[in-house]
């Protein structure tokens, strides 16, 4: 699916953006709190009630239940047609600790806003991930996020044939994007659920300001994890054009632009990965963790003189660009 870029021109932020991203601020800027969206602890009482299903999806034949869907250690496949076997660490996992890879980051290995795709990854940087999550050098700098606590102690747990399993099948998976990046002032009001936002459907609208706000199309569909699901990215005005200048000429004479590393049109270079069509919430809190040395470990060293200098709003504008591109 090819991402569809929705633009409404703002001169006035353009350029607004545009200074900020020139001043290289050394440091630290508060968290983008938009970028890592925590569940809020549930209400008192007793928990709602849940339809329990079976559910079903457009072109599957197969069904599953409330329970299926919410089992970490079986991976809901909707379509196994779409790849290959699946190996037991990415469909099962292995208890109690090793969750099925495929359940967070999808038999696909596209994954979610609230994680990250996996599709195409090279397998030595799957393995140096893995081992940065292991050893504690990789972790968010926002603390009490499930998504993040779940994978490091799934990594811990792991053993190292169950990680070099998953990283070839994982590597060898087309990577795909399923956001639609859309550019405006006034977006539908949003509240934090399942860690990203959920869209009010009523009407409801609130100005962006200065953050990104990603979503599920279908909150529904979401929950019961099909591959398919699509998601809209409200990003500001002028944000995909400064992202693009940004990306192209970083650092002294283009020294640090991006595609120096990840290659021709973000897709990935060596053992470096393809960034292009990612979440941009996810690639927001990637660059704050390396800003805030809260990610180290693999070749975190080279991202460190890249975003050294960075501002949020030079991060906001990249994901914005970053993520309207085609993997």
């Amino acid at each position: 699916m090819v991402p569809i870029v929705i633009r409404t021109p703002s001169l006035l932020l353009f350029l607004t953006l545009l200074l900020a991203g020139c001043q290289k601020p050394m440091v630290l800027e508060p968290v983008p709190d938009w970028a890592y969206p925590t569940n809020p602890p549930p209400p008192p009482g007793p928990p709602p009630t849940l339809t329990p299903g079976p559910f079903q999806i457009a072109n599957s034949k197969l069904s599953f239940t409330r329970a299926e869907v919410t089992n970490l250690f079986a991976a809901p496949d909707w379509r196994p047609e779409d790849h290959p076997p699946m190996p037991t660490v990415v469909s099962h996992g292995r208890k109690p600790e090793v969750r099925a890879c495929g359940y967070c980051h999808l038999p696909t290995g596209n994954g979610r806003p609230e994680n990250s795709r996996l599709a195409g990854l090279p397998v030595e940087y799957f393995v140096a991930q893995m081992n940065a999550f292991r050893d504690g050098s990789r972790k968010s700098h926002v603390t009490g996020r499930a998504p993040t606590t779940n994978m490091t102690n799934t990594a811990k747990a792991a053993q190292d044939d169950e990680i070099l399993a998953a990283a070839r099948y994982f590597a060898a998976l087309p990577a795909t994007s399923f956001t639609r990046v859309v550019e405006q002032s006034t977006i539908p009001k949003a509240k934090i659920a399942a860690w990203l936002f959920r869209f009010d459907r009523t009407g409801a609208q609130e100005p962006l300001g200065q953050r990104i706000i990603e979503g599920p199309d279908d909150f529904e569909q979401f929950e019961i994890r099909d591959p398919a699901t699509t998601y809209t990215a409200y990003v500001p005005e002028g944000s995909i054009a400064l992202g693009k200048r940004l990306a192209e000429t970083w650092g002294n004479d283009k020294t640090l632009e991006c595609s120096s590393c990840h290659g021709p049109g973000y897709r990935g270079k060596d053992n470096v990965p393809n960034i292009a069509g990612r979440s941009p919430t996810a690639i927001v809190r990637q660059l704050y963790d390396f800003r805030s040395n809260s990610r180290r470990g693999g070749k975190s060293s080279e991202m460190d003189k890249v975003v050294r200098h960075m501002s949020n709003g030079d991060m906001l504008a990249l994901a914005a660009y970053i993520a309207s591109l085609t993997p």
